[in-house]
């Protein structure tokens, strides 16, 4: 059985969606960085439990986790590289 997502990503003081994201205060570098390590292990996970399963039904549930992992990670990469121009 492949590996569940990291718990420490879901926990409560760790927002996710843009609307947290965006609304929520600010992270310091190493909180982002930290949450980018997260985001890009939990896709690298979403891509391995991709290629175990099968099925259009799970493809498609995969294809939208992934693709909101990324969106999350995108935003994340973004916030920490505003925070590095200061």
């Amino acid at each position: 059985m492949l590996p569940v997502l990291d718990p420490r990503y879901n926990a409560p003081e760790a927002p996710s969606g843009d609307a947290a994201m965006s609304n929520g205060p600010s992270l310091s570098l190493a909180e982002l960085d930290k949450r980018i390590a997260l985001v890009r292990d939990n896709i690298r996970q979403l891509i391995e439990q991709a290629a175990a399963s099968s099925g259009a039904g799970d493809e498609a549930r995969n294809a939208d986790r992934i693709a909101q992992q990324q969106d999350e990670l995108n935003e994340l990469i973004k916030q920490r590289d505003a925070l590095m121009k200061k």
